[in-house]
C-alpha cells in the first residue's frame, strides 16, 4: 500500500507547466510541521515536493500561493536521473491524487479574507410552507 496524507503550508508558489501533449502539470513544495520539536530549536518542519495533475493542477495555481495552507492526499514516487557532472541524483515527490484548500482567499493586501458571496447567494430566499416538504 502506498498512500500518503499531509497538511501543511506551500513554501513557495505553485508552478503551472503542460506535457508536449497538452497535459496539465503544477509543482509546488509543502512544509508539514512536525509534531514534536527537537530540544530548544523550536517546532521542526519537513518539506515535500508535490506533483498535481490535469485540472487539479490548474486549480492549484489558481487558488494557492507561498504561505496557503492546503491537504495532500497521494502516493510516494521514487525517480533517479544522471546529472551534468556524471554523477545519479535521486528525488522522492509526493503524486497528488486529491488537494484539499484549507486557507480562506486573501485580499489584495495578503490578509486574509472570507470569500465574497456571489449573486446568487445573497439573493432573497422565498418562504416554504412547512406542509409542503417531503419528509
Amino acid at each position: 500500500m502506498n498512500r500518503v496524507i499531509l497538511v501543511g503550508n506551500l513554501t513557495r508558489d505553485p508552478e503551472l507547466t503542460t506535457t508536449n501533449s497538452g497535459v496539465s502539470v503544477c509543482r509546488f513544495s509543502l512544509a508539514v510541521q512536525r509534531r514534536f520539536g527537537s530540544g530548544d530549536n523550536g517546532p521542526q518542519a519537513d518539506f515535500f515536493n508535490i506533483v498535481v495533475w490535469r485540472g487539479a493542477a490548474e486549480n492549484c495555481h489558481k487558488f494557492l500561493k507561498k504561505g496557503s495552507k492546503c491537504g495532500v492526499v497521494g502516493r510516494l514516487q521514487n525517480s533517479s536521473y544522471e546529472a551534468s557532472d556524471g554523477t545519479k541524483r535521486y528525488n522522492t515527490d509526493i503524486i497528488a491524487d486529491e488537494v484539499e484548500f484549507l486557507s480562506s482567499r486573501t485580499g489584495g493586501d495578503g490578509s486574509e479574507s472570507p470569500a465574497k458571496p456571489t449573486s446568487d447567494e445573497t439573493a432573497e430566499l422565498e418562504p416554504i410552507d412547512d406542509d409542503s416538504l417531503p419528509f
